[in-house]
């Protein structure tokens, strides 16, 4: 196994301090706000605004309740206004800061692009890293804000390593996991800079989601009774998302090269998907892979979906300290993966490869399903804690 790194979780806000709390509606949101304020915390909400209205439902449903909630949606004037009525309920300085053209140009493109390129892209990564810990942080610099803190409601924890990373004097700030493993969300997080996270906690890290609920409905907050949220625009989006270009057909293969069938568009398919292909076969068919050079949509059967080994690249480290030689650790390929163990170590570029940064050879103890290219492959030490991360560029069979 990877060698143990110890680390001390930092502190959370204390009485008197200022905290900036990012505030969705959401009942963890919510709740956080809640309790800085009951600690004696100054409090100051913020939310970010997204939704322009031009990408839009194929089929509308106007009730509300029966439309999953999301970040990015319709439903935000009235999220908007349900952080306006709490934040005026319990004497809480509010403020909503525009990014709409920096999500439009750093996350609904890069989500557009990577599909179009063959690949599955996680927005959800994507906006933590350049919206919601970029630029909506800029934005409120812009107003003259200052603040000790700025607080979420994440499932994760800020800690420092007790000791020099891989032989270095750096203690970065770090992310681990929080109490409640069920919900962890470090894989959303792993790419938020150590400099950034100096001053980001998460007030949750040591509650679980039932008792966040049995503390917002105890102290009667309206986000109790919300419907949990999804964290990017839902399928029903995803059509009119599409329609700035329009679709290049081609043919569906197996590895054998016969073509099955037809597809609409590769922008339409992910790697392990089942469902919907459109081809006839006398055993389940999975999408093995996306040849986006020739348009070509790959199916295989379920056992040959498996992976020994990857490549990623444009990784992020704690504190840009890179480790010196290779490493054990867990990995995570997406989100609702498990960790299993691997072997990390520096790939050396073949000829006619391009990559962002330095690659790294990422080998899996078991066979891994379904590896897509475009996901994150993050690693974490045994105890949880996040020791660095990449986008996977190449799935080695």
């Amino acid at each position: 196994m990877e060698k143990s790194i110890s680390f001390t979780a930092l502190d959370m806000p204390k009485a008197g301090d200022t905290v900036l709390v990012g505030l969705s509606g959401g009942v963890d949101s919510t709740l956080t706000a809640l309790l800085l304020k009951e600690k004696g915390c100054r409090v100051i909400g913020v939310t970010m605004s997204l939704w322009d209205g031009s990408v839009v439902k194929i089929k509308t449903d106007t009730n509300r309740t029966k439309i999953k909630e999301a970040c990015y949606g319709p439903g935000e004037e009235e999220n908007i206004a349900d952080c306006k009525r709490f934040c005026s309920e319990n004497g809480i300085e509010y403020y909503v800061v525009d990014v709409k053209n920096e999500y439009k140009q750093m996350v609904l493109e890069y989500f557009k692009t990577e599909y179009r390129n063959g690949r599955t892209p996680n927005p959800c990564i994507m906006c933590n890293k350049k919206i919601k810990f970029g630029a909506m942080l800029e934005a409120v610099e812009k107003l003259g804000i200052k603040y000790d803190y700025f607080c979420t409601g994440h499932y994760a924890r800020i800690v420092r390593p007790d000791s020099g990373l891989y032989g270095t004097e750096s203690r970065p700030a770090m992310v681990s996991g929080a109490t409640d493993i069920t919900k962890d969300q470090t894989y959303f997080v792993y790419r938020v800079s150590s400099k950034i996270l100096e001053k980001v906690r998460f007030p949750l890290a040591g509650i679980t989601k039932k008792e966040v609920f049995e503390l917002a409905k105890k102290a009667n907050l309206d986000a109790a009774n919300r419907e949990e949220s999804q964290d990017f625009v839902g399928e029903e989006y995803r059509e009119s998302l599409f329609s700035d270009k329009e679709s290049v057909p081609g043919d569906i293969i197996d590895l054998d090269g016969h073509v099955l069938g037809k597809h609409r568009g590769i922008e339409y398919y992910t790697i392990g998907q089942r469902r919907g292909l459109g081809v006839a076969s006398s055993q389940p068919m999975y999408v093995h892979s996306i040849d986006a050079k020739n348009n070509l949509v790959v199916l295989a059967k379920n056992d040959e979906l498996n992976s020994r080994a990857l490549i990623a690249d444009d990784f992020v480290w704690p504190g840009d300290v890179e480790p010196g030689e290779p490493m054990e650790a867990l990995v995570k390929i997406r989100l609702a993966s498990k960790p299993v163990p691997c072997r990390i170590t520096r790939y050396d570029t073949q000829e006619n490869e391009e990559f962002t940064g330095t690659p790294w050879k990422i080998e899996f103890a078991q066979e891994q399903r379904a590896v897509a290219p475009g996901q994150s492959a993050v690693l974490y030490s045994s105890d949880g804690l996040i020791l660095g991360g990449g986008i996977i560029s190449k799935v080695l069979k």
